[in-house]
């Protein structure tokens, strides 16, 4: 388990905040009010936890706080996507790319395609119709790399109190 280090700049987690990450990691309950639930294992209100999440959220100690699906089984796809995207265009290409809605982790790496982002769709036709949206807006061809097999790497982040 990696710990959690503090935060860049003036934010410091207390020991609740540090509880919510740690509790929240894994095993969310699934009812009416998941967050009262969870609250409540907390002992704090769930008001309260609500706006920590929120206050997580917006300094960026969480990036994203979500569900993980499985889009395939729900008849939709997703697939990796690369540009090989020329420096002099690449916040350009940035803004077209991240415009659409489909599009999802945009990052810059170090290789002559160096901007790699996910295609996510309602159907396995909307990623060719995604692409050809992509390469039509950009110029440029939108490399995919589908899938072939999949593995769960579950990671959990200790939450020293």
């Amino acid at each position: 388990m990696r710990e959690l280090s503090a935060p860049q700049g003036d934010l410091m987690l207390d020991a609740v905040d540090r509880k919510i990450i740690a509790k929240m990691q894994g095993e969310f309950p699934i009812s009416e009010r998941p967050y009262a639930e969870v609250a409540t294992q907390l002992g704090i209100p769930e008001t309260e936890l609500l706006q920590r999440l929120e206050h997580l959220l917006a300094n960026k100690v969480l990036t994203r706080f979500g569900p993980m699906f499985q889009v395939e089984r729900m008849g939709g796809a997703f697939v990796l996507a690369a540009l090989a995207a020329p420096e002099e265009r690449y916040e350009e290409l940035t803004a077209l790319v991240n415009a659409l809605p489909q599009v999802a982790h945009n990052y810059r790496r170090e290789h002559a395609l160096n901007m790699w982002f996910v295609l996510a769709t309602e159907t396995q036709e909307g990623i060719a119709e995604a692409i050809a949206h992509l390469e039509r807006d950009t110029g440029l061809p939108v490399y995919a790399f589908p899938k072939e097999r999949e593995f769960f790497v579950e990671m959990k982040l200790e939450a020293r109190l």
